[in-house]
């Protein structure tokens, strides 16, 4: 299986369409979150990808609400999906996940944060591989460092600590966009605005 991931277009329609000429050549696109730049406009942002006839699994970042990943699904359902709490699994590869973040204008709280992983990876649990989709980065890896500050998530970490998973996906943080990691097994992507094709 090829994913297209993608994170923080924030309303960039020339940069939608270049992604979904991307995810021609695979078979499902993941976007993590921060679709739009504080809820300025919804408009244009999955239409391409859902010319493209692949799935599409999504979750909030901290510039839109859950509410509004919840409307694009249902306008483009079906074969979009918000996985914000939840998880499907295709092809036998779980994708499971919890948008949002720490901070910003939509956010949760570290303790909200894993309990909806908790919640997301009970639809997963017997998927033979599985994939952990956040906007935000685990706290304590290259992926969330500032320089000055780490501004990943503890219990995001803390979560693929015990669940293990092949993957983490994530955005959030501009300064890491490709940056990779691990912890334990699981291997760690900001995914970026350009977008990463991952394999499993």
């Amino acid at each position: 299986m090829k994913i297209l991931a993608a994170s923080d277009i924030h309303g960039d329609l020339d940069l939608v369409k270049k992604l979904a000429n991307k995810a021609k050549k695979a078979d499902m696109v993941v976007l993590c979150g921060d679709l739009t730049f504080a809820e300025s406009s919804l408009e244009g942002l999955i239409g391409p990808f859902k010319e493209t006839g692949k799935k599409i699994l999504i979750v909030p970042g901290n510039h839109e609400s859950t509410a509004s990943i919840d409307f694009l699904a249902g306008l483009y359902s079906p074969g979009v999906y918000n996985i914000h709490g939840t998880g499907v699994v295709v092809d036998k590869v779980g994708l499971f996940g919890c948008g949002l973040s720490d901070i910003g204008l939509f956010s949760l709280s570290e303790e909200e944060i894993e309990n909806t992983l908790s919640k997301a990876h009970n639809f997963v649990k017997k998927a033979k591989k599985k994939i952990m989709v956040t906007h935000t980065p685990p706290y304590d890896t290259n992926l969330d460092e500032l320089g000055w500050t780490k501004a990943g998530s503890i219990s995001i970490r803390k979560m693929i600590e015990r669940i293990q998973p092949d993957f983490c996906l994530c955005g959030h943080i501009h300064e890491t966009f490709g940056f990779e990691d691990k912890i334990g097994k699981t291997k760690i992507i900001n995914v970026g605005r350009t977008g990463k094709m991952i394999k499993i």
